[in-house]
């Protein structure tokens, strides 16, 4: 399989280099090439300490580096002389892993582009002792040259979505040697690891150490927190809708409307995934007869709603709010991470679409820490209780946070198998 790949990959560039290079002149990203081939890496890695292990981790993008923060944290406390070097692929990724990562990690890099001499350059010049990779973003030529060069590889928090056993099962030919470069592949759940043996994975090799996103805490947020309180109303119940998509704003913004009939005292703040459609949600806004307040604006101007048009600040507003609406769920986009205001003692509200969270989702309804709304008229009858009763308010964000608190054990878990190679 990786022969062929690398075949196909060589062909692609031999006949198709002339379209290849004004794809990238045109794209957005292009500035991010040349790192992501290797260049200026050994500069970097020199500025670094010297040690005598290393541990290179790599994550996706933003939910994925949200997911290693506690785990790179763990990390350095229990090896604090090691070298931790963090490779993230996309943009807004390497922003919030700039932003959460700065003091625990020693190096934080662009991702390798996985062609063959790229990436041998990237494991050259890191050298790791352990190699982890985070949820996902598997590619052939950076596992197999792990492997062939003995540097030990593990996925942690690994998960398996109905569309992407799919997918294995499909290529089966292509995954299954990818999947066999790990030592071991950490599984969010049973039903994860289950997949995984389908694919003839040994359930050896397949430990369940759980979601990496409930070590979330409630942490390191006060300095950054009290900083954008002083950017929204004072003395208002702040109901926060984080990481929404197309779709939801509209229906939050009815919502909103119609419930500060009986509450006034009621401020929403709008954190879209995307942060570069904030001005499309405030002409949105607009058209509703709401004024809006930007956070790039670095203060508070007298609106109607607040969005947050930033990378990296979704859990301190999270720190600041009274309820929370997590986004992605109302539309067939998997959710975002609960754990983030559940961790804060905050009620959590989300859609019925949380494909990608469902084990949290499903602890939180259980612990009463959550409710599921699937329409408008569902939340705003949740949100009505919800400001109607602040001891049940109260009462059901203790409950998430409980959830989220007993499992503490997660991050020593993962230590505990990291421990094996270092």
């Amino acid at each position: 399989m990786f022969v062929l790949y690398n075949i196909l990959q060589f062909a692609f560039l031999l006949f198709f280099w002339p379209l290849l290079i004004l794809f990238v002149a045109s794209h957005s990203n292009r500035d991010r090439i040349p790192a992501r081939l290797g260049a200026g890496l050994f500069e970097k890695l020199a500025t670094v300490k010297k040690a005598t292990r290393t541990v290179w981790l790599h994550a996706l993008s933003v939910g994925e580096v949200t997911s290693a923060v506690p785990l790179v944290r763990g990390l350095r406390a229990k090896y604090p002389a090691a070298r931790i070097v963090v490779s993230v692929t996309t943009r807004s990724g390497k922003k919030v892993a700039d932003c959460l990562l700065g003091s625990s990690a020693d190096c934080i890099i662009d991702g390798p582009i996985d062609l063959l001499p790229v990436v041998c350059r990237f494991i050259r010049l890191i050298r790791p002792d352990l190699f982890i990779l985070i949820e996902t973003d598997f590619w052939p030529n950076l596992l197999a040259c792990l492997k062939y060069q003995g540097f030990p590889a593990i996925l942690v928090n690994g998960r398996v979505s109905e569309k992407s056993m799919t997918r294995y099962q499909q290529l089966g030919f292509f995954f299954r040697p990818m999947f066999q470069c790990f030592s071991y592949l950490a599984m969010q759940t049973l039903r994860d690891k289950e997949k995984m043996e389908l694919l003839g994975l040994l359930p050896e090799k397949l430990p369940i150490l759980g979601n990496l996103k409930f070590a979330t805490r409630a942490q390191d947020n006060t300095d950054s927190s009290e900083a954008l309180a002083a950017l929204l109303p004072k003395d208002r119940i702040l109901f926060i809708a984080g990481s929404t998509h197309p779709g939801e704003e509209q229906l939050l913004i009815d919502c909103y409307r119609k419930l500060r009939k009986a509450h006034p005292d009621l401020f929403l703040v709008l954190a879209p995934r995307d942060p570069n459609r904030a001005r499309e949600i405030a002409n949105l806004a607009a058209r509703n007869g709401l004024r809006t307040s930007l956070r790039s604006a670095a203060v508070f101007l007298p609106a109607d709603i607040f969005i947050v048009d930033s990378i990296g600040e979704l859990v301190a507003f999270y720190a600041v709010a009274d309820l929370a609406f997590v986004g992605g769920s109302l539309v067939k986009e998997g959710g975002h991470n609960p754990v983030e205001p559940a961790a804060m003692a905050i009620p959590v509200l989300f859609g019925p679409h949380m494909e990608d969270f469902s084990e949290i989702a499903d602890s939180l309804l259980k612990a009463g820490g959550a409710v599921e709304i699937d329409d408008g008229q569902k939340m705003s009858k949740v949100l009505t209780e919800l400001l109607s009763k602040p001891d049940y308010r109260l009462q059901m964000g203790r409950a998430a946070q409980k959830c989220v608190f007993e499992r503490h054990d997660i991050i020593a878990n993962h230590l505990q198998l990291i421990e094996k190679f270092l």
